[in-house]
């Protein structure tokens, strides 16, 4: 993807940081009136897509509990620690067995938390409707979302494999979701600014 390419992607209308990555992405069309209501479709908390990010919430829900207990009863404390450890190594082993997201490639991506762009072997018209499943590998957490193509263009690198660039505008993304993909952000961003100085 251009530099200009991300530009146009970005966009002011942007509230978000965008950065660029690299993800496991499964989509496929889905009739537009599958996006109409206040709920969309299979946005359940406790799916397979959203088990990584429900169990991502309630950690951060016990965190403040968990530093009085470690206080008072360090033991305790480190022991509840490799509870959830093992709990989040049992969450990720489900997920990458269910999902197609082991079997897909990587692509490279312009995310934010409110949309996304990604490479594409094929066109997709503005307008068209998608479920996108994708894997954070910085959490290991799988995300369903739903969203509208916004535009498409012919890929500047020139990809033979993957020759369009697909903008997407997530729809009725759930707020914990949301939060996670700020979270990846922020983490990538610290990540490549890290790596950046090294290399330089």
């Amino acid at each position: 993807m251009s530099e200009q390419q991300k530009a146009d992607f970005s966009g002011d209308r942007r509230r978000f940081f965008r950065i660029d990555d690299t993800l496991r992405i499964f989509y496929k069309k889905i009739p537009e009136n599958q996006l109409q209501g206040s709920k969309v479709p299979g946005m359940n908390a406790f799916g397979d897509c959203s088990l990584a990010t429900a169990l991502d919430m309630m950690t951060q829900e016990s965190q403040v509990s968990l530093h009085r207990l470690e206080r008072s009863d360090p033991d305790v404390a480190e022991y509840l620690k490799v509870l959830n450890n093992k709990i989040d190594l049992v969450a990720r082993a489900v997920l990458m067995q269910k999902m197609e997201l082991s079997e897909q490639k990587t692509r490279n991506v312009n995310m934010s938390a409110s949309g996304i762009a990604f490479d594409s072997e094929e066109l997709i018209q503005p307008g068209v409707c998608l479920e996108i499943k994708m894997l954070l590998a910085s959490s290991m957490a799988v995300i369903i979302t739903y969203g509208t193509v916004v535009r498409c263009e012919k890929n500047a690198d020139m990809n033979k494999e993957y020759p369009y660039i697909v903008g997407v505008d997530y729809y009725n993304m759930p707020e914990q979701d949301r939060e996670l993909l700020i979270k990846h952000v922020v983490k990538r961003q610290i990540q490549q600014i890290r790596e950046e100085k090294e290399n330089s």
